[in-house]
């Protein structure tokens, strides 16, 4: 069976010193490097957020205040700080993320009219990343996740990746939560693992 590895948005503005800091994101970059080592893997992907400036995700562009919500084209819309702008070292990926090994790389939330969470679609699922159509080209079955932020890319690369019939594994060991509230991350798991994916503790 063919797998592939999916490593979510491991970049500067969601590890120590960025403008949307994951608590103990550097702590699993050493891990997620160990990952890539695995020769098993048929196809090693990365995702990148990567905003244009004023992206309407961002609190700044509608002088609202980060953790607030809107109603954004018709969905609603937790409020970012600017993160993850593109050209600026936040979008860039952690220093420490040994990655010669990815053999792909996909840039998402450039529409600056609609979020966009997971790597296979944005947020109101009207815009496909092309990465369904990518693992399935290359025969993958099973998926296997790591990155930043459980309870947000996270959490919805591994739903979409499930929803898409692949088998899908979560690493533990791999990913942090933001835990804006702090009952994100179990009821994130508990979400996953009710969606049959599977956790790799």
């Amino acid at each position: 069976m063919k797998k592939a590895l999916i490593i979510v948005d491991v970049q500067n503005d969601f590890c120590e010193g960025g403008t949307l800091a994951v608590s103990g994101a550097h702590e699993i970059i050493p891990y997620i490097n160990s990952l890539m080592e695995d020769d098993t893997y048929s196809q090693i992907i990365l995702t990148q957020d990567y905003h244009p400036p004023h992206h309407k995700s961002f609190a700044s562009h509608h002088n609202k205040k980060v953790g607030e919500s809107i109603i954004l084209n018709g969905i609603p819309q937790f409020m970012w700080p600017d993160h993850c702008v593109q050209g600026t070292w936040g979008a860039e990926f952690h220093p420490q993320l040994h990655y010669p090994k990815a053999s792909h790389i996909i840039q998402k939330g450039t529409n600056p009219e609609i979020d966009s969470y997971s790597a296979f679609q944005d947020n109101h699922q009207l815009t496909k990343t092309g990465l369904t159509d990518f693992l399935r080209s290359h025969d993958i079955e099973l998926v296997e996740v790591a990155g930043l932020a459980l309870d947000y890319c996270v959490r919805a690369t591994c739903l979409d990746a499930a929803q898409e019939g692949f088998i899908t594994c979560l690493h533990f060991q791999g990913t942090r939560a933001v835990n804006i509230k702090p009952e994100n991350e179990k009821n994130t798991l508990y979400e996953l693992i009710q969606q049959k994916v599977s956790i790799l503790a």
